[in-house]
């Protein structure tokens, strides 16, 4: 399949040796002089003449809604996969067809993730706990990461969007969020201007009682989740590949491009179901900017 990635940052270059790696033909769309791949200075001549089947978006947040809009404006029909979040605020107007566009959140694809969901099939579930910290200069060693988009508010950075698979994961086990309280905010010397912790309270269909804590400030990274329901708990950690439930342990060694891998593997060959859709996507981002009123007005924000 021809394949279009549009950004080739960290991430877009993640996606483009992927495809590349499983065969596929891929360009990129960038000012970048360091992409290896065939690269095209315009969206309207990578387009031109070489429609792909498959668009990645991989600009920074701030520019996606903009850049969707602009690939559907010349034509573009084929997969969409847009980098989460999806935006960085809920836009006025949305494209009329979204069947093939599809946010990132690629954990979904984790075997914990898959695992946790079987186990959660027609349970009640009493409480949950998300969790991830990782302090952000650590990140992508050898570069400032005062210079990245995570460190800026106006590129769609701060940990509530950046770290937003948590929130991801939190819909998706437990069922559509019905309200929300929040703290969160610049609190550390960290020298950005965007959010670095982000504190969620929250109630969903499924779960009474479910918190979500992100941050870019703990200097020994963390992530993972904490279920209880009937007659079962549920502890899994995303750095370990650990997954503890019913009194029994799983490690899943997995390489670092394995759920990014497992993500566009579903993406190009049409297997769709575990994706994060558009809609879902959207409701992720709904959920970020009511934790964002929540924090500034200290009172509960119902969906």
């Amino acid at each position: 399949m021809r394949s279009l990635i549009i950004g080739y940052g960290s991430i877009g270059a993640r996606h483009a040796r992927l495809l590349a790696e499983m065969g596929h033909e891929v360009r990129c769309v960038t000012r970048n002089p360091q992409c290896p791949f065939p690269v095209f200075t315009d969206l309207a001549d990578a387009l031109d003449g070489n429609m792909p089947g498959l668009t990645v978006i991989s600009t920074p947040t701030a520019d996606h809604h903009d850049t969707l809009r602009a690939l559907l404006a010349h034509g573009f029909s084929g997969r969409i996969l847009v980098e989460k979040p999806l935006f960085d605020h809920v836009p006025a107007t949305l494209p009329p067809e979204t069947a093939h566009i599809f946010a990132a959140y690629n954990l979904r694809l984790h075997p914990l993730v898959q695992e946790a969901a079987r186990l959660l099939t027609d349970r009640p579930i009493f409480s949950a706990r998300f969790f991830v910290g990782q302090y952000l200069p650590d990140w992508r060693p050898g570069t400032d990461y005062t210079a990245g988009y995570s460190a800026r508010r106006d590129q769609g950075g701060g940990v509530l969007r950046d770290l937003s698979h948590e929130l991801d994961l939190a819909l998706h086990l437990l069922g559509p969020w019905r309200r929300v309280a929040a703290i969160g905010g610049h609190f550390s010397d960290l020298a950005i201007d965007s959010d670095d912790v982000f504190d969620l309270l929250l109630e969903t269909s499924r779960c009474p009682s479910v918190s979500i804590h992100l941050d870019y400030l703990n200097r020994t990274a963390r992530r993972g989740f904490e279920i209880n329901a009937q007659e079962l708990s549920i502890h899994a950690d995303f750095i370990t590949g650990r997954l503890e439930a019913e009194g029994q342990a799983k490690v899943f060694d997995l390489d670092r491009d394995a759920t990014y891998r497992a993500q566009l593997a579903a993406l190009t060959s049409g297997e769709t179901a575990r994706l994060c859709s558009f809609e879902q996507g959207l409701a992720v981002l709904g959920l970020i900017e009511a934790a964002e009123r929540a924090a500034t007005q200290g009172q509960w924000v119902t969906a």
